[in-house]
């Protein structure tokens, strides 16, 4: 289980970082398509934490499940 936290964890910094990558990139050389990038990579910076921790929260419901069900 904590190896899974920290590969999620991992994932989810080096998505983030590479979102910030291309805003800036986005920023700095303009494209007519600058905006709506933008405006993409802010709605990822929100939503894959978000989703991160929901599989965090997943694995913790579905590990605990397992425990518990008594072996025939």
């Amino acid at each position: 289980m904590n190896r899974i936290k920290k590969i999620l964890a991992w994932t989810g910094i080096i998505v983030l970082v590479l979102l910030y990558l291309v805003t800036f990139l986005l920023g700095v050389f303009g494209n007519p398509h600058t905006q709506n990038m933008l405006k993409a990579c802010i709605v990822l910076t929100v939503v894959i934490p978000v989703l991160i921790y929901a599989m965090m929260m997943l694995a913790k419901i579905l590990s605990r499940k397992h425990d518990q069900e008594p072996d025939p």
